[in-house]
């Protein structure tokens, strides 16, 4: 499997994507809301992926719910994770069990159409940033942990691997790393013992398969943003807090990746810091770039770690809307996110 996830530009391969697919550095697709027109077409369009790739690949999408869910039409509407714990009235054992539920029921459907990971779930802690927001489960470590492993239960019960995001977190700097170079100025201790600390537990507890880094920078521990920082990917991520698992850069065209250099500067330096595997999404003069220049000796190494997040034999959705377990959490997503919202921040 290669090193290298790529996006499309739309609902059917071109001739062209058919070509970049059967390079031998690709190993990922990632699906947007732009490939998406009916569960039968993403099947498809799935299955024409595999077809096209040299190497074992895998497919993945941020599906997460709330403001980020790539497919809608065929597909329940999962809540924004940040509505939970209010629906449960501070009932964090409520809150841990419907979040396991939610997480089961996102899982089974993508995998139901051959998605093999969601990019999820956001560990951030809510705090400042408006691009995490409500993605966010609470502004409180303390409630996050339990919340997301019950998160992260379900998304495995469903057969999906999870991936934590984004290391050490993006919630308390403003600026949103897809058009600004966020700069986190706090002091390592309020890092580590705040954001890091949702990370830290979950991986201790071994319930986190694949972290993604920030595309923010933390002056107190490292000039470099995290997803290309030797110090916290090799340093702090793996020796540190002993994470065995893959490591994923967040998409090297977003702003935030900008300070390291081209693209393939930005590739060689997410995979020297540790990433096991890099993104280039929505820039594909940028994502020929990295195939074309990446020293292939990043190929292969990492492989069999990420052939181990391909997702399990999963029910067709026809199956999946007949099971009582299904029906249930449908009913209760629904009523979450008809539930009048409350800002969970000052809770």
């Amino acid at each position: 499997m290669g090193p290298v996830m790529l996006d499309l530009v739309g609902v059917t391969l071109t001739e062209e994507e058919k070509e970049i697919l059967d390079h031998p550095l690709v190993g990922g697709v990632i699906l947007f809301t732009r490939n998406y027109e009916s569960r039968e077409q993403i099947q498809k369009l799935i299955a024409d992926i595999r077809q096209s790739s040299r190497n074992q690949i895998l497919i993945a999408v941020d599906h997460e719910g709330g403001r980020v869910q790539r497919f809608r039409h065929g597909f329940t509407h999962i809540p924004a994770m940040g509505d939970i714990y209010p629906y449960c009235d501070g009932n964090i054992e409520k809150a841990a069990q419907l979040s396991e539920k939610m997480g089961w029921l996102m899982a089974s459907e993508a995998l139901a159409v051959g998605i093999d990971i969601s990019f999820a779930p956001v560990l951030d802690v809510w705090g400042i940033s408006e691009v995490i927001g409500d993605r966010s489960f609470h502004a409180s470590p303390d409630i996050i942990v339990p919340m997301a492993a019950g998160f992260i239960k379900g998304m495995r019960r469903a057969g999906m691997k999870v991936t934590g995001k984004h290391f050490p977190g993006h919630g308390s700097v403003k600026e949103d790393s897809h058009i600004a170079i966020p700069v986190d100025g706090r002091e390592k201790e309020r890092i580590f013992n705040h954001d890091m600390k949702v990370f830290g537990q979950l991986i201790e507890q071994q319930l986190i398969d694949a972290i993604m880094p920030a595309h923010v920078i933390y002056p107190s521990i490292d000039s470099k943003p995290a997803g290309f920082s030797k110090r916290w990917i090799n340093g702090i991520l793996r020796t540190d807090l002993n994470f065995d698992g893959v490591v994923f850069s967040d998409d090297l065209a977003m702003k935030g990746a900008t300070t390291i250099g081209s693209f393939e500067d930005r590739a060689t330096a997410a995979l020297n810091a540790g990433c096991d595997m890099v993104l280039v999404c929505n820039d594909r003069n940028g994502a020929i770039e990295v195939l074309d220049r990446l020293d292939a000796d990043h190929f292969v190494e990492n492989g069999v770690k990420l052939t181990e997040l391909a997702g399990r034999l999963a029910l067709n959705f026809d199956d999946l809307s007949q099971s009582e377990l299904w029906q249930e959490a449908v009913a209760l997503a629904g009523d979450i996110a008809n539930t009048e919202k409350v800002v969970s921040t000052n809770s």
